[in-house]
């Protein structure tokens, strides 16, 4: 009876004095805010009413106005300070670690900025070849040149003032068109038009390829200008009497050995057929073209088509003509051996490539020389 009972909702709970003390601390909190706001709208009132009753009314208006106009004009300062300095530290600092880093690679100019080179080079424009100067040598001539450097041999002739083109002159510097056209040392009193109009193409032409547009001044007499896809001359093949002599009685054909023997060891580029007098064989430039049987040289010389030429007078009336030589290296009337070399295969007269047009009659009518 006289014994102590504990109840459970009268002991300490260590939760529920924690919640207590946060609450009457919140409660405190409160109160000194409330305490603070009045203490700062007494504060704000007094210095207000004691600034009032220094400039009056009127001045403290306009000093608040002020406050603000300044306040307004500086934003901008302060936002452009920020972002420089925002920017300005880390990123700046790695740009230049790894410029210094990779300094082979080339760095964009920034845009505004313009920088000068030491040294200035004007570099050519993709697809236009500089004019070349090539010496002739033995065994050159205008047809194996134009084959090589992709001209026309009507365009090295007029870069060069050749009338004939079987005498070039060894050890003589020719001039090599870039392409296909004519170049012209500009005289005094030429234009524009009047060159465009002598070699029939657009006066836009001559000036987009000299850059006359640019510098004008590459148009003046003693310059060298180049006009592409010009309407060039022709050039005239002279005329060159072919010396034929007959062969005199005392120097006979000798008599025929057998079948004849093919000019030269190549492959047979065109047969002989109604509309071709005689049998193409092609061959390297300058290989050696040996005479299909014994015989007399009948003719040498140059014909408008066929070329540099030698014929042959053989026996039972036959002829045998080699063309397109390069050179003859037997005279009229001069006995010569079946297969003894007599010229060299070349690309004179109207050809497309080195061969040889081989050619036999009998009498006055064309045969087929492989079935002889």
């Amino acid at each position: 009876m006289g014994r102590i009972v504990h109840r459970a909702q009268a002991r300490p709970n260590p939760k529920r004095l924690l919640q207590r003390r946060l609450r009457l601390l919140s409660q405190d909190s409160v109160a000194l805010s409330e305490r603070s706001r009045a203490f700062a709208l007494t504060l704000a009132d007094g210095g207000a009413s004691y600034l009032a009753g220094l400039v009056g009314a009127r001045g403290l208006r306009l000093l608040l106005n002020t406050s603000v106009a300044v306040l307004v004009l500086a934003l901008p300062f302060v936002v452009a300070t920020t972002s420089r300095a925002s920017t300005g530290g880390g990123p700046m600092v790695a740009a230049s670690a790894a410029i210094s880093v990779d300094a082979g690679r080339a760095q964009p100019v920034a845009r505004g900025q313009i920088q000068a080179s030491r040294n200035p080079l004007t570099i050519a424009a993709e697809g236009l070849r500089p004019i070349q100067q090539v010496t002739i040598h033995s065994g050159d001539t205008l047809d194996t040149m134009a084959n090589f450097y992709d001209v026309s041999v009507e365009a090295i002739a007029f870069a060069n003032g050749i009338t004939d083109a079987h005498f070039l002159g060894l050890g003589r510097t020719l001039m090599i068109p870039p392409a296909e056209g004519a170049l012209y040392t500009v005289k005094d009193g030429d234009t524009v038009e009047a060159l465009a109009a002598r070699f029939k193409v657009d006066p836009a032409v001559i000036m987009s390829y000299n850059r006359l547009y640019f510098e004008p001044e590459h148009f003046a007499p003693g310059q060298l200008v180049f006009v592409r896809g010009a309407e060039l001359p022709a050039l005239v093949e002279p005329e060159r009497p072919a010396r034929v002599i007959a062969a005199s009685p005392p120097i006979a054909a000798p008599a025929r050995v057998g079948r004849l023997a093919w000019p030269v060891g190549g492959r047979i580029t065109q047969y002989f057929w109604w509309g071709h007098t005689g049998v193409d064989v092609g061959a390297p430039y300058g290989t050696g073209i040996g005479a299909s049987d014994d015989g007399v040289v009948s003719a040498t010389g140059w014909v408008p088509v066929g070329g540099l030429r030698v014929c042959i007078q053989h026996a039972d009336n036959l002829t045998t003509c080699y063309y397109h030589t390069a050179a003859v290296y037997v005279t009229v009337g001069q006995q010569v051996s079946r297969g003894q070399i007599i010229a060299s295969i070349g690309l004179t007269g109207v050809t497309t490539g080195p061969h040889v047009h081989w050619e036999c009659k009998l009498g006055r009518e064309f045969v087929n020389c492989l079935g002889l």
